[in-house]
């Protein structure tokens, strides 16, 4: 079974601009979404989606023919959701938001039968924009809250610092809040990437689906930037998933749908390494 997964930061629910106004993006990044018919779908900043009766999230149940987990509790309000397609994956089988609240945004761990002695989890993620130290820790807990049914996890959303590898972020273009958060100053007294989070996400077992592919192919457009100046949006699959993911998409029209582009994995399931699904302890 091909899985397509997507990751997307709607930017205000896609309903408002940054200073509130309304403004409703939903319809382009519909066209941005619906085309590649995901099973998975990763929203970051689902503002609003809970108002009036769910109102906004039932529109993009509907539009998109696919179901909804339940919205994660959320210090912010700025929560991220999960959908999914019940035609192709199924109904989820277990669904953990238990330590949502040890995040700034919030999460959950959806978990989908797909055959195997274990489950495929997925997490919708958005670490705090604003403190480094703070997202090294929402890191740990999601990549480990990840794993609770097991070792086929993936996690994927606005991760908001940059990856281990690749291309130098635009720091000239950089707000100076997100300089002072994303950077670290070199003995030579040069900005370099604070790719700590990135390193966390690691040592916990998962692999960022970007740089798989690019390793494999040698393509540096899979690296190019998902936000202003770098790429902070992601999807990381643990390491059995890794030999399954067979394919990596930017995701960047219609232009101004957010100020985010989305991403999207492909992943085989054929190919998923079930030689050890181990438990949970």
């Amino acid at each position: 079974m091909i899985l397509k997964i997507i990751a997307q930061n709607l930017a205000n629910g896609a309903l408002a601009t940054g200073d509130g106004d309304p403004e409703d993006r939903w319809p382009d990044l519909l066209a941005r979404i619906a085309p590649h018919r995901p099973d998975l779908l990763l929203l970051c900043e689902a503002s609003d989606w809970h108002r009036y009766g769910h109102k906004q999230l039932a529109r993009a149940m509907r539009d998109l023919d696919m179901d909804a987990c339940p919205l994660p509790p959320s210090s912010t309000g700025i929560r991220p959701a999960v959908m999914y397609r019940g035609a192709t994956i199924g109904r989820w089988v277990r669904y953990n938001d238990d330590w949502s609240q040890t995040t700034v945004h919030g999460f959950g761990v959806a978990a989908f039968d797909i055959g195997l002695r274990k489950p495929l989890s997925v997490v919708a993620a958005h670490f705090d924009p604003h403190s480094p130290d703070k997202a090294l820790q929402e890191a740990k807990v999601v990549a480990t809250r990840g794993y609770k049914y097991g070792p086929l996890a993936l996690v994927g959303g606005d991760i908001n610092y940059p990856p281990t590898r690749g291309p130098a972020p635009a720091y000239g273009r950089m707000r100076p809040y997100n300089r002072a958060a994303r950077t670290l100053v070199g003995p030579d007294g040069t900005l370099q990437p604070d790719t700590r989070v990135a390193g966390m996400l690691e040592r916990c077992g998962y692999q960022d689906a970007a740089l798989e592919m690019f390793d494999r192919s040698g393509d540096e457009t899979l690296l190019r930037p998902t936000g202003a100046t770098d790429r902070i949006d992601q999807i990381w699959v643990t390491t059995p998933l890794a030999p399954a993911v067979i394919g990596y998409t930017v995701l960047d029209t219609p232009e101004g749908a957010s100020d985010h582009h989305g991403v999207m994995v492909e992943l085989d399931t054929d190919l998923i390494d079930a030689s050890d699904l181990w438990d949970y302890r």
